[in-house]
């Protein structure tokens, strides 16, 4: 198949399976789209909206200018800004009483995953009722769920165009996974502006977010033939844009490409699912609070690592290595893999995230724990190399050494030199 670099490449493994796909979620992208919210809330029979979203953005304005063009359309609106990182079914809870106190009939999530999972969230329990463990697991919910339009302000975790609120357990701090699809937002607004005001340390954190989903769609079990289109152009759009975003925080072009790599990782995920790296992820979160982003960047380039033992995941990464021109077609698979890993490791240096657990201050005495818990973890199922407990001990155990030095990489290959 051919690559932008003018090579062809060895098709890889073709995906299990079939797909049956139904877009439910309507992009509305450009810079000022924004200014479409309140015609397009009237136009999905809206007239009283909870608007969700998070102190942050409050200060940025973007709640005010949200605010504004509901009004102009004759809209009422009900401010739920209490949104956290990481939100917890006691979030939930507090938006579905904001949600009541204004009787309303359609919501609107304005942030980042956190807002847009909190959304969704309290649209599961203001129409069914219940608590958010009901809802754990994939359409649950018996009654119709209200409109959704979902606004993303960060380029990175695809919600907006995925049908789960992945909500943690106020006392457990279990997060539990709640997927519907009357949960799909009927629209997601695309305004590049508003991710501009992205401070550097989150444009960071959730443009690694959006890379690993690319990667780990691309090559989990469920993907399909459909779910690789959109992993394929979302690495693309991410791995050409991540660093010039960071340099160049007001460059709306390439503010525009991340935000458009983000809403097809998530198109990614919904068609198929994620792997080992989101699994070896949460429970750093959970039991150290560290930045999804962070952790999930941390633990990538050693699932990639332990994944490629496989021939067809070993494949599919070649492909996505040849994408953005780090490979050629006589290349072995096993020097395609090691050039996409130098340019993972290259960007999360870029990025300037952790390089080890030890340096997130985890414990070695926890690896037991940890790999207990991630293997117990969803999207562990769908990893394309069997992973369990003492498989994950193993992939722990390379993360406490620095990424340089435990993943032996070949000199990078740069874009020019593959001729």
């Amino acid at each position: 198949m051919p690559n932008p670099t003018g090579h062809s490449i060895a098709s890889p493994a073709a995906p299990p399976g079939g797909f049956n796909f139904q877009s439910h979620t309507r992009l509305i992208y450009g810079e000022g789209a924004l200014e479409q919210l309140g015609e397009r809330v009237k136009e999905y029979g809206g007239r009283r909206v909870l608007l969700v979203t998070d102190g942050g953005i409050i200060k940025a304005g973007h709640a005010a200018s949200a605010q504004e063009f509901l009004s102009k359309s004759g809209l009422s609106t009900v401010l739920f800004d209490r949104v956290q990182e990481n939100p917890t079914t006691r979030n939930v809870a507090e938006a579905v009483a904001a949600a009541r106190s204004g009787d309303i009939d359609f919501i609107v999530g304005l942030g980042g995953g956190s807002s847009m999972d909190t959304a969704k969230g309290a649209n599961f329990i203001y129409t069914n009722g219940g608590k958010m463990a009901d809802y754990w697991g994939v359409n649950k919910t018996t009654k119709a769920m209200l409109p959704l339009i979902a606004i993303p302000t960060t380029s990175g975790t695809g919600s907006e165009c995925q049908s789960f609120a992945l909500i943690a357990d106020e006392e457990t701090h279990q997060k539990m996974a709640c997927g519907d699809d009357k949960a799909y937002a009927r629209a997601a607004i695309l305004d590049p502006a508003l991710t501009v005001s992205m401070p550097r340390g989150v444009t960071a954190n959730t443009g690694i977010d959006a890379i690993s989903h690319a990667l780990e769609a691309h090559v989990c079990t469920l993907r399909t033939p459909l779910s690789q289109l959109f992993s394929r152009e979302s690495w693309r759009l991410a791995e050409s844009s991540f660093e010039t975003v960071l340099r160049e925080p007001q460059n709306i072009a390439a503010r525009g490409r991340m935000l458009l790599a983000s809403a097809y990782g998530g198109l990614a995920i919904a068609q198929s699912m994620l792997g080992a790296a989101h699994s070896a992820a949460n429970p750093l979160t959970a039991h150290h609070r560290v930045i999804h982003g962070q952790a999930v960047g941390l633990m990538l380039p050693q699932v990639v690592l332990f994944n490629s033992g496989d021939p067809d995941a070993a494949a599919l990464y070649a492909d996505l290595a040849a994408v953005v021109g780090l490979s050629r077609q006589s290349d072995e698979p096993e020097q395609a893999v090691g050039a996409l890993l130098n340019r993972l490791s290259h960007i999360l240096n870029e990025a300037g995230l952790p390089e080890s657990l030890e340096e997130m201050n985890v414990p070695p005495s926890e690896i037991a724990q940890l790999a207990d818990e991630a293997a117990r973890q969803w999207t562990a199922n769908f990893n394309p190399r069997k992973v369990a407990a003492l498989e994950f001990r193993g992939i722990y155990t390379a993360a406490f050494t620095p990424r340089g030095k435990t993943l032996n990489l070949p000199p990078r290959r740069n874009v020019e030199q593959v001729q």
